[in-house]
């Protein structure tokens, strides 16, 4: 799931939580921090005076960290955010997903040429869709013309509105009901002929990921990812609803609009977004991750050389690889990444070519802000 594409509370507003937000504080530097980051202040700053609740950024450059927040965690309490703040990453998940996916290539259990129909058989049929000619690679990089079920109508009125999600959170989300409402629209396309980006992608390759392993998705991206890179506030809940400590609330309108009622949404069931956009991390965890994948710590030079292949995306500034966004910066620098967007966290990573450089951003509000500007602050100054 995400919200620049981006997809998408019990109680409205109060008076007394928004006047908290005028003159939002923004965290000191930690002791040893960098200097240097003042652009990136004033941006995340513009983005709490824009509405946006909270924010938090991490950033790593070399071998030192620089942290700061604005605004509030919490609308009723104002209470601030912190650094260490757990969130939901929303669609930065497909980034851990075809890390995965590529180390099984790198260990010769798969290919990224096998079609969906050699590990998923009679998964991708109907209306058009056809898993005997759909690739693994296709499905990373967007160009299977897969249907999106995050845009079906149905799916969009029972879990996307505010009445539909309050009543629909803690649901049991069925991954076969999941692919059949993709399976139920036509493709956007004839595979490998376009980009149109598709959570359903990131579900059946969290499928192929488990039917090559015979384990669960999540444990394989804890077994490889997590825990030999200590990410110890990143996780891969299963049906857990709460986020873990510390952490702030997540807020939503439901729209892209600062007027209506905002709703706390923190509480819900991610299995929904399975293996698009399922996981809980931090900002320490995610610039951690980025620079170790960039800098190869990750991946075999060929299978990063692999996830590094863009083609053209639905944005002129980026281009996307295999679960990684090339993004051309307003400067001309490049940085890699993934961006997110889940109710009520907005999320972005990004870090140099060489892994050296590295941000990580959550807004715990999902309807004004931009965090393209804190991305544009860090790396251009500006």
């Amino acid at each position: 799931m995400r919200t620049r594409a981006k997809a998408a509370a019990l109680t409205a507003t109060t008076t007394v939580a928004l006047a908290a937000l005028v003159t939002p504080a923004v965290a000191a530097a930690p002791a040893g921090a960098h200097d240097g980051h003042d652009a990136t202040r004033r941006a995340v700053r513009a983005a709490v005076a824009d509405g946006v609740p909270g924010v938090t950024v991490t950033v790593r450059r070399g071998h030192g960290t620089w942290a700061a927040t604005s605004g509030v965690g919490d609308l009723e309490t104002g209470k601030p955010r912190s650094t260490r703040d757990h969130y939901r990453i929303a669609s930065i998940t497909k980034t851990f997903v075809a890390t995965a996916v590529l180390q099984l290539e790198a260990e010769g259990r798969l290919s990224l040429d096998d079609t969906v129909e050699e590990w998923l058989p009679g998964a991708v049929r109907g209306n058009g869709n056809d898993g005997r000619r759909i690739t693994l690679r296709q499905l990373l990089n967007h160009t299977s013309g897969i249907f999106d079920y995050l845009r079906d109508s149905g799916f969009q009125q029972k879990y996307m509105t505010a009445d539909g999600f309050m009543k629909h959170r803690f649901d049991q989300a069925d991954l076969g009901d999941l692919l059949a409402i993709a399976m139920s629209n036509e493709p956007y396309f004839e595979p490998g002929e376009s980009f149109t980006y598709s959570n359903t992608n990131y579900l059946l390759a969290a499928l192929v990921i488990e039917k090559a392993t015979g384990n669960d998705y999540g444990d394989e991206i804890d077994r490889r990812i997590i825990a030999p890179l200590h990410l110890t506030s990143t996780s891969v809940p299963t049906t857990r609803v709460i986020l873990p400590r510390p952490s702030s609330r997540a807020y939503s309108k439901f729209a892209r609009t600062g007027t209506g009622p905002t709703y706390d949404v923190t509480e819900m069931n991610p299995r929904l977004a399975y293996g698009s956009g399922q996981m809980v991390s931090s900002s320490a965890d995610l610039t951690r991750f980025y620079s170790a994948l960039l800098g190869g710590r990750l991946l075999p030079r060929e299978q990063l050389k692999e996830m590094k292949t863009t083609v053209e995306s639905s944005r002129e500034t980026s281009r996307y690889g295999l679960g990684l966004v090339d993004r051309k910066l307003s400067c001309g620098v490049h940085v890699w990444g993934h961006d997110g967007g889940i109710y009520g966290s907005n999320s972005d990573a990004v870090t140099t070519a060489d892994g050296r450089h590295s941000l990580a951003v959550n807004f715990n509000g999902d309807w004004s802000g931009s965090t393209d500007a804190v991305i544009e602050a860090e790396f251009c100054g500006k």
